[in-house]
């Protein structure tokens, strides 16, 4: 696997904080990108959680897949969806892609309410849940290459 895409809807929590966990554990080895169903706004409690475990996600600039597609394209091995809308629209793009969707169940946590402590936590449980999967996923996604790397002639 060389190339991950995140997709969420808006591109401004799950999906961006996913990349940015994603380029953290695995640095130049795997390109990552995100993009949402629409654009969202910056979420400063998304750049808080990463902060936290060292993770620095307040340069994040909110694109769409439209955009993504019309600045690099959408050349993935593998798209990563978090939502159920993202999940729609990239079974509808991937008629047209050679790339394998997943589908990652993902709450939203800006529907959370209550005290400025209660609504981090429902950020740091989405950020602990990515990261957990991030890591197990793109792993063994790297380590199924290796042996056909070392039968290549």
């Amino acid at each position: 696997m060389h190339s991950v895409l995140f997709v969420c809807a808006m591109n401004a929590v799950r999906s961006p904080m996913a990349e940015a966990i994603a380029r953290h554990y695995f640095g130049r080895s795997i390109y990552v990108q995100s993009a949402g169903v629409r654009k969202g706004e910056p979420n400063s409690f998304m750049v808080t959680a990463l902060d936290e475990i060292g993770i620095d996600g307040s340069k994040h600039k909110p694109r769409t897949l439209t955009e993504l597609e019309e600045w690099e394209g959408l050349n993935f091995d593998l798209i990563i969806t978090l939502s159920p809308e993202a999940h729609h629209t990239a079974l509808e793009l991937t008629r047209t892609l050679a790339a394998d969707v997943e589908y990652w169940p993902t709450p939203d946590p800006t529907l959370t309410q209550g005290t400025r402590e209660q609504v981090l936590d429902a950020y740091r449980n989405v950020r602990d849940g990515l990261s957990y999967r991030i890591r197990l996923r793109l792993k063994q996604g790297s380590e199924a290459e290796r042996p056909d790397q070392a039968e290549s002639p």
